[in-house]
């Protein structure tokens, strides 16, 4: 079972980087709470577009990134028919097309 996963930061704030930085989310990370019972493929995708904060800078290669707090997470998923996936739930998205139902760690938005 995989107890890291990586993204590309995209942004840091409201701006967008001009460079690639890579970030490494570890499984301690994910969730404040149950941190042994995280399955790191039920938590994240690729593709999936995440927000999360730099814990620290990791190894000369990648940033260590955090999404244990309940605004940070899956903020955007795309299912298996290409849908933009709906959350419903801290841990559930639902495909609008299908009702096909996955699971993630669902940022909780907050306007």
């Amino acid at each position: 079972m995989a107890r890291t996963a990586s993204a590309d930061i995209m942004c840091v704030g409201p701006k967008s980087v001009r460079e690639k930085f890579t970030g490494i989310i570890r499984q301690q990370d994910v969730r404040a709470t149950e941190i042994d019972k995280v399955d790191m493929h039920l938590s994240f995708r690729p593709g999936d577009i995440v927000r999360a904060v730099v814990l620290s800078l990791g190894d000369a290669r990648a940033y260590y990134l955090s999404t244990a707090k309940n605004e940070l997470g899956v903020v955007s998923a795309e299912s298996s028919a290409g849908a933009t996936m709906v959350p419903i739930s801290w841990t559930e998205m639902q495909c609008p097309l299908t009702g096909q139902i996955e699971l993630r760690k669902v940022a909780k938005v907050v306007n």
